[in-house]
C-alpha cells in the first residue's frame, strides 16, 4: 500500500466523521432533480439521458485506476473538465456567428448542453467533493481535497466556520486539515478495483447503492421528481 493511502471509507481527517461516498445512482437522482428544476420546457426523456450520461461519466475513472496511479475520483473527478467544456460551449453558442450546436439541435441542445455541464460539476463531482474527497484541479494541481466543515452563529463567539482553516500550525504554516494527498499517495478501493494494494487473495467487491440516510432521501426524492416531470411532459 502506498504511504498515506486512503482506502475505502477510512476516517482520513482527524476530528471529522468518516466520509460517506455517494453511489452512481445517488448521483443520477440528484442530477435528475437539478434537471427537473432548471431545464424548464426543454426537460424531456432525451434531456434526462444526456444529463445522466454526463453525471455518470466521472465514475469511469474507476476503470482508469486499474492501470494508472491517477485513478478513481482523480482522473475524471476534476473541475477542469466541466470548465473546459463550459468555455467551449460558451464560445460556440454565444460568440460564434454560426453555432455548431444551435444549428443542429436548436435552443434545446444549447440548454441541455449547459445542464450537462452543471450536472457533471455539481452532481457528478460535487457530491464526492463534499463526501470522501476528489482531486478537483488535476492535472493542473495534483492534490486531493474534501470540502468538509460547518458554519454556525454563536451569541458568544460570533460566526464560526471550519471550511477554511485560517489558524496556522506551529511554525506559521497553514494547517492542511482537508488536504488528502496527491495521486501517488492515495488509493481508493471500488467494486471495479477492490484491492488497489494487491495484498488480498480474494477481495470482496462492493458496489454501493445507499450508505446513509441523506443519500436515501436524495435517491427517493430525485427519482420521484424526475419521473413526475417526465409524466407531466407526456401529458
Amino acid at each position: 500500500m502506498k504511504p498515506g493511502a486512503i482506502v475505502g471509507l477510512k476516517d482520513y481527517t482527524a476530528g471529522f466523521p468518516t466520509p460517506s461516498m455517494a453511489s452512481t445512482v445517488v448521483h443520477l437522482a440528484f442530477a435528475g432533480l437539478l434537471a427537473a428544476a432548471l431545464l424548464g420546457p426543454y426537460f424531456d426523456r432525451r434531456a434526462v439521458l444526456v444529463v445522466f450520461a454526463a453525471t455518470a461519466f466521472p465514475d469511469l475513472d474507476s476503470f482508469i485506476a486499474l492501470f494508472s496511479t491517477v485513478g478513481h475520483r482523480e482522473a475524471l473527478h476534476t473541475f477542469v473538465v466541466p470548465i473546459v467544456v463550459g468555455v467551449a460551449w460558451f464560445v460556440d453558442t454565444r460568440l460564434r456567428e454560426e453555432s455548431f450546436v444551435r444549428e443542429r439541435w436548436g435552443q434545446w441542445g444549447v440548454a441541455v448542453g449547459w445542464m450537462a455541464v452543471v450536472a457533471y460539476a455539481v452532481a457528478g463531482i460535487g457530491l464526492d467533493f463534499v463526501g470522501a474527497g476528489v482531486n478537483p484541479l488535476w492535472p493542473v494541481h495534483d492534490q486531493a481535497y474534501a470540502l468538509n466543515g460547518k458554519i454556525e452563529l454563536s451569541d458568544q463567539r460570533g460566526v464560526i466556520q471550519t471550511f477554511v482553516d485560517l489558524s496556522p500550525e506551529e511554525g506559521g504554516a497553514p494547517a492542511p486539515s482537508r488536504r488528502l494527498g496527491n495521486s501517488s499517495e492515495i488509493e481508493m478501493n471500488t467494486g471495479v478495483n477492490p484491492d488497489p494494494s494487491g495484498t488480498k487473495t480474494d477481495p470482496e467487491r462492493i458496489f454501493p447503492v445507499v450508505r446513509s440516510g441523506w443519500q436515501l432521501l436524495v435517491l427517493v426524492v430525485g427519482s420521484v421528481v424526475t419521473a413526475v416531470r417526465l409524466r407531466q411532459n407526456r401529458e
